[in-house]
């Protein structure tokens, strides 16, 4: 029987602990031989990964014991962490990049050694690190990117595709170690060598541009040793963002460039002469979609070729699907299942198509499609509901009215309780999610953080605010020279719609976000009267810090074309920082910082802190040991919901007796 409740009161077995142990998805789905592997999170073991494996049998067993943990840093964010082979005795071999120490280790699972590790130790700023490797058996190296600090700044770095011994010869001597690529190009991604082995090619950009602004597809003859020569660039643009490329078989090179305004399909076929202008042809065209994304980690793959030509593919507008696609044809028959968001890592093996898939009723999940017999199926990392799915939310996948006609994307999940509904009269409070990135989106995918606020009966909406990927070229670039301005005001006028229609209470409207969410979520409520509070995490406060050293080297010039040279528009800097706006905050706020971040440092928040001291405005500020960017640890997630729920309490005036009260002080 349903009974009436006040929102934001309602009795919900999703606890802070719940939606914390559930925290991650698996990634970097692999093939190696017949099995299928991938890495997990392990939120309980310290927010560490675990590396997965597949047998040809189905049992499914953890690789690596803690403490192993498979994880890079290059460029903070990471990549791909590990890479297989199958040998003919033995058992397979994986290399993988550790965690803590970012070395490079080797290890064979069906052998009786551990893990050894064939790459040195550097004492020189962050050292050595490594990532998108690729094991090359029969010249007995793996071939990734090298990230190597040449001092103690974070901009004190340089990167390049290396070869690494496989026989542990470099684990104490740097020598050991062959760049391919000279460091003429300030980030790389891992060289895919072609199938006859005479040539590689591999995907390059350079300060100020971020990968998703211009990108240039590098190609190099390979030498009988394994050297590279002629390197020079083939395709892409300072104007053009290819995020992938692989070789075909023909020699041919498959590349996803969003030339056309949209990330697309396009083969080119190299010609044998430096310099020499080849045409490439579109393989998809005509579709309004996305066969790429934003390139935040080293390695993502959104296409496979497949032996028989076709090529599996991710592709969508907002939500995103699993299709296989007929190059000669264009022809795209999309794999049946509800999955409507996938992550950027595909793997194929004969005719199977391996890939990580959620949907707003399921959590992510390894997924299998037979492109032989059309058979989807869960193969790992299997959904299974926590709860009763009835307290799961019903998203409705909404365009709001914005500012100057232009349309807004976004999630909306109302309150959904199986036993409880709201007053007669009462409109229910609603929080504004804005994401990460800025050039990042939110997946329409089954979220327990988000059923932890709506099966209580606080509304969410994940705004993709313009800016956001997912929707073409245009869509991206409404954010340039305009962050802090364009999120913010498509922010209010979702949040002002959901009130206008009806939907929300336009006195208990909260907005939160991490990272550049973070920043939005500051913005608002230093620019705009719209919210009542806010939780903001790991954010960035004051743009002018950001752009002259606090951040890491990979973002270091991402300002440039999100608020505009700073050696010109330096007043646009103080301007929009939150930091430099406190004296039109009065809502209250929670601040959620990790004291180990290094894209986001701490120094930030502590200014912010020190500029609101004595303006009497509530708010608390939690730091956590062993935290950098983005929670990892059960614990600290769960600390994190349990203080941005007793805001909104406080907020909004209901009583939660089972969670703890946040003390916010003036």
């Amino acid at each position: 029987m349903v009974s009436t409740a006040a929102y934001g009161t309602w009795p919900s077995p999703i606890d802070a602990a719940l939606a914390a142990s559930n925290d991650g998805k698996p990634e970097f789905a692999g093939t190696v031989g017949d099995e299928v592997w991938w890495t997990e999170p392990r939120p309980a073991e310290g927010g560490r990964r675990a590396l997965v494996r597949r047998r040809a049998d189905g049992a499914t067993e953890s690789v690596l014991p803690a403490p192993w943990n498979p994880r890079s840093r290059v460029i903070e964010y990471g990549g791909t962490p590990w890479a297989g082979a199958a040998r003919e005795e033995g058992g397979p071999l994986v290399v993988f990049v550790h965690h803590p120490d970012q070395r490079l280790y080797a290890y064979a699972p069906d052998g009786p050694d551990e893990p050894w590790p064939l790459t040195p130790v550097s004492d020189t700023g962050e050292g050595l690190r490594w990532v998108d490797p690729e094991v090359h058996l029969d010249r007995g190296e793996v071939w990734c990117v090298l990230e190597e600090f040449t001092g103690d700044a974070p901009t004190d770095v340089r990167r390049v595709a290396a070869a690494v011994p496989l026989d542990g010869s470099a684990a104490g001597d740097r020598a050991a170690v062959r760049e391919l690529t000279d460091d003429q190009n300030r980030f790389v991604t891992g060289p895919r060598l072609s199938h006859d082995g005479g040539r590689a090619a591999w995907i390059a950009w350079d300060h100020p541009r971020m990968p998703w602004d211009g990108t240039v597809v590098m190609i190099a003859e390979v030498t009988p040793e394994g050297a590279f020569t002629g390197a020079r660039p083939l395709v892409g643009d300072v104007e053009e963002s290819v995020v992938q490329v692989e070789w075909d078989r023909d020699g041919s090179l498959v590349f996803v460039s969003d030339i056309g305004g949209w990330w697309e399909l396009q083969r080119i076929r190299p010609d044998a002469v430096a310099g020499a202008v080849v045409p490439s042809s579109r393989l998809c065209t005509g579709r309004a979609e996305e066969f790429g994304g934003p390139l935040w980690r080293i390695g993502l793959r959104w296409f496979r070729l497949l032996d028989n030509g076709l090529i599996a593919v991710i592709h969508g507008r907002g939500t995103t699907a699993l299709g296989v696609l007929d190059p000669e044809t264009g022809e795209l028959v999309d794999a049946v299942g509800p999955w409507t968001a996938w992550s950027e890592t595909l793997a194929v093996q004969d005719t199977r198509v391996i890939g990580i898939a959620a949907s707003p009723h399921t959590s992510y999940e390894v997924v299998e499609l037979d492109t032989a017999t059309g058979h989807t199926r869960t193969i790992g990392a299997a959904h299974q509901d926590a709860v009763d799915p009835a307290y799961h939310p019903e998203p409705e996948i909404r365009t709001f009215p914005g500012p100057a006609g232009r349309e807004i994307h976004a999630h909306v999940f109302p309150p959904r309780h199986p036993d409880r509904t709201g007053p007669e009269g009462e409109l229910p409070p609603y929080v504004i999610w804005a994401h990460g990135g800025p050039t990042g989106r939110s997946p329409l995918v089954l979220d327990l953080e988000i059923a932890y606020f709506t099966s209580r009966g606080i509304g969410v909406v994940e705004v993709e605010y313009g800016g956001s990927t997912g929707y073409g070229r245009a869509y991206r670039e409404r954010l340039r020279e305009q962050w802090g301005v364009v999120d913010v005001e498509d922010c209010a006028a979702v949040a002002l719609g959901l009130a206008d229609e009806g939907s929300a209470d336009r006195d208990r409207l909260a907005i939160r976000g991490g990272s550049a969410g973070g920043w939005t979520a500051a913005a608002s409520l230093t620019q705009t009267d719209v919210y009542a509070c806010g939780a903001i995490s790991y954010p960035i406060l004051d743009l002018a810090g950001w752009a002259t050293g606090e951040t890491h080297d990979f973002e270091s010039q991402y300002l440039e074309s999100l608020v505009g040279p700073y050696a010109e528009v330096p007043e646009r800097y103080r301007e929009r920082s939150p930091v430099h706006r406190v004296d039109s905050l009065t809502a209250p706020f929670v601040l959620l910082q990790g004291l180990d971040d290094p894209i986001c440092p701490p120094a930030q928040c502590d200014r912010f802190l020190a500029a609101i001291e004595g303006r009497g405005v509530p708010h608390a500020y939690l730091a956590f040991e062993g935290e950098s960017h983005g929670f990892r640890r059960a614990d600290t997630v769960r600390r994190a919901l349990e203080a941005e729920l007793s805001l909104y309490g406080q907020t909004f005036g209901f009583d939660l007796p089972d969670v703890p009260l946040l003390e916010l002080k003036p």
